[in-house]
């Protein structure tokens, strides 16, 4: 997809009769029910509720990582549901970054090289991937850690290997699933202020927490309940 034409659409996600069922008969789980949910471009949105309500199942959808059983998914205007696992793939490397609340890194690779990772797999030339390695590294304020394994950073700079890697790629939209849960209160206010900054930007950004002092920090709240939004 053209990431040049991405500033005519203002829709970058769009959830529309959205349902996921599990199981069948006295089994059968309604995750989501009918799910109507729309991202903007710019957005910085926190998705809220209790265990169970559908959040992260709506983030899996979100994220290309499940399909709903019906309704439709639109992605910059692209029809998700129908594509096939080599195409999801590759949209979700290329349009969407991920941030979750364990940090996913390599312990034998540098934060260089971890940040590279999703440009290895989009087959860009190693001269523009370590370039853009240090420059998304000096974007999340680790330009003096690049060459550190994972064992060798705090809880803090590994999340923030993490958002460098997730961001290389220069995503239609950032998925963090508590990005905050592995860390202290202290290290939590950094990388939220680097989220913020981030979305100062022009970052586009679907996070989901249940603490309501991180979802502060978003521009726009909505709660999940029985796999609806409430508001």
């Amino acid at each position: 997809m053209d990431k040049g034409n991405q500033s005519s659409i203002e829709t970058v996600a769009k959830l529309t009769d959205v349902s996921k069922l599990y199981g069948s008969g006295n089994a059968l789980v309604k995750a989501l029910d009918k799910l109507n949910l729309e991202v903007q471009k710019g957005d910085y949105l926190a998705v809220m509720g209790a265990s169970g309500s559908g959040k992260s199942t709506a983030m899996n959808i979100l994220g290309c990582l499940d399909r709903p059983t019906s309704g439709s998914y639109k992605l910059n205007g692209q029809s998700v549901e129908d594509l096939n696992d080599d195409e999801l793939a590759d949209l979700r490397n290329n349009e969407l970054g991920f941030v979750f609340q364990q940090f996913h890194l390599l312990p034998e690779a540098t934060a260089l090289e971890n940040v590279i990772l999703p440009m290895i797999y989009a087959r860009i030339p190693k001269s523009i991937r370590e370039e853009k390695g240090k420059q998304a590294l000096e974007r999340v304020g680790l330009s003096d850690r690049m060459e550190n394994r994972p064992n060798q950073l705090s809880g803090g700079q590994q999340q923030r290997v993490a958002i460098a890697r997730a961001i290389i790629n220069q995503p239609a939209l950032l998925l963090a699933d508590e990005p905050t849960g592995a860390l202290d209160s202290r290290t939590t206010e950094d990388v939220l202020n680097l989220f913020a900054e981030l979305h100062d930007q022009g970052l586009t950004l679907v996070l989901v927490t249940h603490e309501d002092d991180v979802a502060a920090r978003a521009r726009k709240i909505v709660h999940f309940h029985d796999g609806k939004l409430t508001n």
